[in-house]
């Protein structure tokens, strides 16, 4: 996966209107918008990425099962993984502003 930081149910990353399940062990590449935020980083600051599967009651539960949104009666644990070696280099990408 090549990942910004955002929220993406991955059944819809190639198309909200044509939902496409995962095959589990198979490898995807997505890109997750970026949610508008800004922050000041000087010197000796350092930046962490968290990958959650969830954020509820922010958002609806994902019972990772594939069925229907809203109707999901077998939920399964989540398998986050992301790669970073030399063929799937993962990223994460920020905009840099300059100070005036």
């Amino acid at each position: 996966m090549n990942l910004s930081e955002g929220l993406l149910r991955l059944r819809y990353r190639a198309s909200w209107e044509r939902p496409s399940l995962m095959t589990p062990g198979a490898i995807y590449q997505v890109t997750i918008a970026l949610f508008p935020t800004a922050n000041l980083f000087k010197s000796g600051h350092q930046l962490r990425l968290d990958l959650a599967g969830s954020n509820f009651p922010h958002f609806d539960i994902n019972p990772n099962s594939g069925e229907p949104e809203g109707s999901a009666t077998n939920p399964r644990p989540a398998l986050n993984r992301i790669f970073v070696d030399r063929t799937r280099p993962s990223h994460l990408m920020l905009p840099v502003i300059p100070i005036e």
